[in-house]
């Protein structure tokens, strides 16, 4: 009982799906507002199905990209998602590995723009990119380092995701384990205070039960 417990509880106090979207959006806004950009997107890495899915956006005008999906070896995206290797290029029109017609799905064609890879444990999770900063800025190697922060907080939100996905999972058709993680979910909207008695309590009744 002792593992299922911790699961349970592992279940319901890792944050939503929406929370963490929320996470990933407040990400590539700051990374555009930082580097005085166009725009700037995750692109997440779907293994399953092997695509790179639009993740978030920072324009409230391109939510509606959210969920789109392009084969992963696609693009500048796909590039960087592949080699594992940030980029940055000022002339898109020029490069070879501009994917145009994907651009021009979005709405929106750059003309130039920084990627970087989310990598966790030696895996590419996806993909963050930064478009059309001004045309006077130039780049350096600091700039890359920040968005290489950018990319690390981003990529750390996800495979907490996972995680959270995976222990949720395994509490399917239990129905005793899931109550206890409903509970544990319902903790993570209480203040301070009350979570951590909450919190308490749950470790209370693993001892009891163990």
């Amino acid at each position: 009982m002792t593992d299922d417990l911790h699961a349970a509880v592992a279940a319901g106090v890792m944050p939503s799906e929406e929370r963490f979207a929320e996470l990933l959006r407040s990400i590539v806004e700051v990374a555009r507002a930082i580097f005085h950009a166009r725009g700037s997107s995750i692109f997440l890495y779907d293994e399953e199905t092997d695509e790179l899915v639009f993740a978030a956006v920072a324009s409230s005008e391109e939510q509606s990209l959210l969920g789109l999906r392009i084969p992963s070896s696609t693009g500048i995206a796909g590039w960087v998602l592949s080699s594992r290797t940030p980029l940055v290029i000022d002339d898109l029109q020029n490069d070879a590995r501009f994917a145009r017609d994907v651009a021009e799905r979005t709405g929106y064609v750059p003309q130039g723009l920084m990627a970087v890879p989310l990598l966790h444990d030696e895996r590419a999770l996806g993909v963050l990119q930064v478009l059309d900063r001004p045309s006077n800025s130039r780049f350096s190697l600091e700039e890359m380092e920040l968005l290489g922060l950018f990319a690390t907080q981003a990529a750390a939100a996800l495979d907490l995701l996972a995680a959270a996905k995976r222990a949720r999972a395994a509490l399917e058709g239990r129905g005793d384990v899931a109550a206890v993680a409903r509970v544990a979910a319902a903790l993570d909207g209480l203040d301070e205070e009350k979570r951590s008695a909450g919190l308490a309590l749950l470790r209370e009744l693993e001892r009891v039960l163990s």
